[in-house]
């Protein structure tokens, strides 16, 4: 007895098997991570954050694809940590936000830092608050270089940040609110991308901030005097949403890790570079100031804060991950 019907469609079912195990296998799309700053375009660290893009595609083998948003394009200063834990960004620089006590109070924190081995000092930074960022879904990525720059401009010549009689100047977080207050300024908050119009019209007669985004807004012409004190240890940590990080697989895990690491190291001389012409040369075209205040001066100034600070940080971290950390400050200190 014959089938025909059946052993035609048997003959059309290896047929099509055979013709799919030769045809390619598709190709699966790239994951899209989106990476959120407020540095704008012309900012060095926009480079290098172009950098980290770059090698982290190529070691994931292209599966991974940075996508960059410049400017606070995605969001606020402020709200980072929202921003990560609700889908908007994958990856975001995070501010001195509550939810995240001991970072909030030693990511600026007050001491003289040799940067020679900065890369090594933030990457174990950002180890001893992992833990702490892991209980808000964040995982620590990317180190800022907050360390070489965060200084003080003033409308007017200033020459000793220790005697601010009065003066508004702009704060970024609680620890430099303490230190104006303590020095007889009165804090502003004020987000980077409205620091030029309040200092235009008066709002604030000083700014706190570093010099790259203090010179990527252009903010020379309205605060043209600079007092480098030398006085802070910064690493305002970009984080990404650990439960993406964790949905990668174990090899674009660590791709992008050492996507993160390689990029800062490529950033780190570039940046130094970049922020000391660019000072020069703001300094010379707007009629401004550059005063460098002693080690000696610098040194009595701390002695005042870290007193005042150590009690918050004590709170925040416990003493065990305090000292670890003060530790840590104390072994890269000048």
């Amino acid at each position: 007895m014959k089938f025909p019907i059946k052993t035609n469609a048997l003959k059309l079912s290896l047929i099509t098997c055979a013709l799919m195990s030769a045809m390619p296998m598709a190709v699966s799309a790239a994951e899209t991570i989106r990476l959120s700053t407020y540095v704008n375009e012309s900012d060095i660290r926009y480079e290098g954050f172009k950098k980290f893009a770059e090698l982290a595609a190529a070691k994931s083998n292209g599966d991974l694809k940075v996508q960059i948003f410049p400017s606070g394009t995605l969001h606020g200063w402020s709200e980072g940590v929202d921003a990560v834990q609700g889908g908007v960004s994958d990856i975001s620089w995070i501010p001195a936000d509550k939810r995240l006590p001991c970072y909030r109070v030693t990511s600026l924190y007050p001491v003289a830092i040799d940067l020679e081995n900065q890369v090594e000092l933030d990457d174990t930074y950002a180890s001893l608050i992992e833990a702490e960022a892991a209980k808000a879904d964040l995982i620590p990525l990317i180190n800022s270089n907050y360390s070489y720059d965060q200084e003080w401009w003033f409308e007017d010549a200033v020459t000793d940040i220790g005697k601010l009689d009065g003066k508004l100047v702009r704060s970024i977080g609680p620890l430099v609110s303490m230190m104006i207050e303590t020095w007889g300024g009165k804090p502003v908050f004020v987000a980077p991308k409205e620091v030029f119009q309040s200092a235009e019209r008066g709002v604030v007669d000083g700014i706190n901030m570093g010099v790259a985004t203090y010179s990527s807004w252009k903010l020379w012409s309205v605060m043209p005097h600079m007092v480098n004190a030398n006085m802070f240890y910064g690493n305002i940590i970009y984080m990404m949403n650990k439960d993406k990080f964790d949905d990668l697989s174990p090899a674009n895990q660590k791709a992008l890790k050492e996507a993160a690491t390689e990029a800062e190291a490529w950033l780190k001389p570039r940046y130094e570079g970049w922020v000391d012409e660019r000072v020069g040369n703001a300094v010379m075209a707007n009629g401004g100031s550059a005063v460098s205040m002693s080690e000696d001066r610098t040194g009595e100034l701390l002695e005042g804060i870290v007193a005042k600070w150590t009690p918050e940080v004590n709170n925040a971290c416990g003493v065990p991950l305090a000292d670890n950390i003060r530790s840590l400050f104390a072994k890269h200190s000048e």
